[in-house]
């Protein structure tokens, strides 16, 4: 039970990632599809594929790398 700072830190890092995420994810995807420059359905299906993966990956960075540092964070000031 001594490894509370470090759950509680990765719990506050998950929660700061998660709302990075729908803040970053929602001006660049709103900026991309604002500049799409698709002429054919071909190319726009592609363009919001790679947006879909672009989202992927924010999601995947974010909600990995925030609850670690958080995590480290908890552990290394408190715990």
């Amino acid at each position: 039970m001594g490894d509370w700072p470090g759950l509680v830190g990765a719990l506050i890092g998950f929660v700061v990632g998660l709302v990075q995420y729908r803040l970053v994810s929602g001006v660049v995807v709103a900026g991309l599809r604002r500049t799409n420059p698709s002429k054919t359905r071909a190319e726009y299906d592609d363009y919001e594929r790679r947006i879909r993966l672009l989202q992927a990956a924010i999601l995947v960075l974010t909600l990995l790398v925030w609850p670690v540092m958080g995590y480290v964070i908890g552990r290394t000031l408190f715990g």
